[in-house]
């Protein structure tokens, strides 16, 4: 908690200085309510007392009063100010922490998770300084100056004033060790139960498909009841400091008064008024202390929550990025090359290697493929060229500089990315093809051809708006192979030097995939493409085609020279069509 407080700005800083300085304005000011009652008390038993004198003893508590309110009302706005501030500012950081994870990092994390800590974990951090900062000032304060004033009044209500504080103490004691282990797992079925919900959420067809949903009905009341049961743990003993806390109030104060009637009686009847002030006096701030004691123990409340928050929290923004930016952004000798020399990868948490020993290269204009078995590392292959992760062993060269020391922003500009899963954003056709910043400036022309050459103009120009369809997040309401097009389409807007196609064509059927990759080829021929493909009929034209096997090149040429010379290359044709097909595709 104390790591996040030290990220307060000067400003902030000087939002809690003057809050702090109200608060204690406040404090005074309430304190001294109690000095003008025990006056009027006393102008009142007191023969011979005058009225304007009582008035201007009451003048001055509604003043008070009304300054404190003042004081109170000032301090509220500042410290909405503050941590409404402070959690725009702490929900920027994880985002753009989590931009900067590589994808192993974020898998860590979980996106659940990642999720709960970027809203429920920073509410939680919200309240805390909007409430606690408030009371972590007023409640100390305001307990030390009203002992200061009643300490001289009498010894026998001073200790049982003391007494009821350590019952007060030792009950919140009590409640903090029972509670504060319970909130953490409090904030770990939020993950869950946000997981479950997404989870469903996503997978919703499958789940209607497969008359599933009883079964997630079921997966979500087990998360669920756990959390309520938790929460209902942790109200339960906190709803114990209510009545116990009125019950002490209550009893001290007639115990305050039980005590004050007897020492009334044996007092001179000259003493006897200054006692009946004192008493009252002593009881209002013995509710003030008993009340600094309550506010104390509602940060106590909420701090443990807090705490577990902010260590949630710190875990992200303290996560050591492994993909770090380079330097370089400057002109390169050579254009729209992909080099890999001795290249061999292994996931950090893993200890084989994926990749083993990996080199070839590919120059600008020129299309390499790469085929092979699922797991064999193709799309792990192409996603160290964007520094998704970055090569165990060897270079990975993009224009003959080593990619990891380019500026990453520099190095994406290079690249048209079309992932395995086609991503549509919430948005328009347009503003989903024009996506990203080197894409905004471009014209609707520009975007209108990229869809053209992508073939998705046949089904936009079908849509109701046509261009300014809105698209839902996820492309919920568009098909697979729709999706497919419009992520290539993506991919053409940006003119990159070199295209990555990682199974992008997957969900298109034959003829769409023919008609799409001639187009692509017409119009991306001086850039250079790499292509990852389970079709042979979608590679068969590329000028170097790469075949992978459990992590090794076991082969590589033209289609037509790794039907003669690789077994596992041909052993995956002819899975796919006949050898009369493969001859007349020659």
């Amino acid at each position: 908690m104390i790591k996040l407080l030290k990220n307060f700005t000067k400003k902030e800083w000087g939002l809690v200085i003057v809050s702090f300085v109200l608060i204690l304005a406040q404090v005074w000011l309430e304190l001294k309510m109690p000095d003008f009652m025990s006056e009027i008390t006393k102008l009142v038993q007191t023969e011979g007392s005058e009225m304007p004198e009582i008035i201007k003893n009451g003048a001055l508590m509604l003043l008070c009063a009304l300054g404190s309110l003042t004081s109170a009302i000032i301090v509220g706005y500042f410290v909405s100010h503050l941590s409404s501030s402070y959690s725009l500012k702490l929900r920027k950081n994880i985002f753009e922490k989590v931009e900067n994870l590589s994808i192993h990092e974020i898998k860590q994390f979980k996106t659940d998770s990642l999720i709960t800590r970027t809203t429920n974990d920073i509410t939680q951090i919200e309240m805390l300084i909007s409430m606690g900062l408030q009371l972590l000032i007023k409640a100390p304060v305001t307990a030390i100056w009203a002992i200061t004033k009643i300490l001289n009044k009498s010894w026998q209500w001073s200790a049982v004033t003391a007494v009821a504080v350590l019952i007060l103490l030792s009950v919140i004691g009590t409640l903090m060790i029972l509670v504060l282990p319970k909130f953490k797992l409090v904030q770990k079925l939020i993950d869950q139960v946000n997981g479950v919900i997404r989870e469903h959420l996503t997978g919703i067809r499958v789940v209607r498909a497969f008359n599933a949903e009883r079964y997630q009905e079921q997966k979500f009341e087990s998360v669920n009841t756990k959390l309520t049961n938790q929460q209902l743990y942790n109200q339960k003993k906190f709803a114990f400091l209510s009545p116990v806390m009125y019950l002490i109030m209550n009893s001290l104060t007639l115990v305050i008064y039980f005590i004050g009637a007897y020492l009334i009686r044996d007092a001179f009847m000259v003493d006897k008024i200054g006692l009946f002030g004192d008493m009252v006096v002593f009881s209002s701030y013995a509710m003030q202390v008993i009340m600094s004691f309550l506010m104390l123990a509602m940060i106590f409340m909420m701090l443990p929550r807090a705490q577990v928050s902010a260590t949630r929290i710190n875990e992200v923004l303290e996560t050591e990025v492994s993909v770090h930016d380079g330097h370089f952004d400057g002109e390169t000798k050579e254009k729209g090359t992909v080099e890999f020399k001795n290249v061999s990868f292994k996931y950090p948490d893993a200890e084989e290697y994926l990749l083993k020993n990996i080199s070839f290269k590919v120059n600008k204009g020129e299309t390499i493929a790469f085929i092979g078995s699922t797991g064999s590392g193709k799309s792990t292959l192409i996603n160290l060229v964007p520094r998704f992760y970055d090569a165990t062993e060897g270079e990975v060269l993009v224009d003959g500089v080593n990619v990891c020391d380019y500026k990453l922003e520099h190095l994406y500009n290079k690249l048209g990315y079309v992932p395995q899963k086609a991503v549509i954003f919430n948005g328009t056709v347009l503003e989903n093809v024009g996506f990203g910043e080197s894409s905004l400036e471009k014209k609707e022309e520009s975007l209108q051809e990229a869809i053209r050459v992508a073939q998705g103009e046949d089904f936009v120009l079908k849509m109701d708006q046509k261009y300014e369809t809105h698209l839902a997040s996820g492309g919920t309401n568009v098909s697979g192979g729709q999706k497919q097009r419009l992520s290539i389409a993506r991919a053409i807007a940006r003119h990159p030097e070199i295209y990555i196609f990682d199974d992008s064509f997957s969900a298109l059927d034959y003829k769409t995939d023919s008609v799409l990759r001639k187009a692509l080829k017409e119009y991306t021929k001086e850039a250079t493409s790499l292509i990852v493909a389970q079709r042979i009929g979608t590679i068969m034209n590329a000028d170097k085609i790469m075949v992978l096997d459990n992590g090794e090149c076991v082969g590589m040429g033209t289609h037509e020279e790794l039907l003669k010379t690789c077994e596992v290359y041909k052993q995956i044709a002819l899975s796919q069509v006949t050898e009369e097909e493969l001859e007349r595709g020659k």
